[in-house]
């Protein structure tokens, strides 16, 4: 009878979907610089895939490594970083 309720209890987790937060994918497009006092920060332009601005392009900063055709899951896009004077 136990075995029979935990196998019903992780096929019910299995097919429920939990949402923590929402985030967003966009593409790098292009890498812009380096900034910070140890060149620590990539500024970056990426494509918005997803979500109301679908399409946009805006620039990011992004911590630790990155390449060109990486998918950044950005919790908000409409706040665009100033770019490196």
């Amino acid at each position: 009878m136990k075995k029979q309720q935990k196998q019903q209890g992780i096929a019910k987790n299995e097919n429920s979907e939990q949402r923590f937060m929402d985030a967003y994918p966009s593409e790098v497009i292009e890498i812009v610089g380096r900034h910070g006092v140890a060149g620590e920060v990539t500024q970056v332009r990426c494509k918005v895939l997803a979500g109301m601005d679908k399409d946009k392009i805006i620039r990011r900063n992004v911590r630790g490594p990155v390449i060109i055709g990486d998918v950044l899951m950005l919790k908000e896009t409409e706040m665009e970083a100033m770019p490196i004077r």
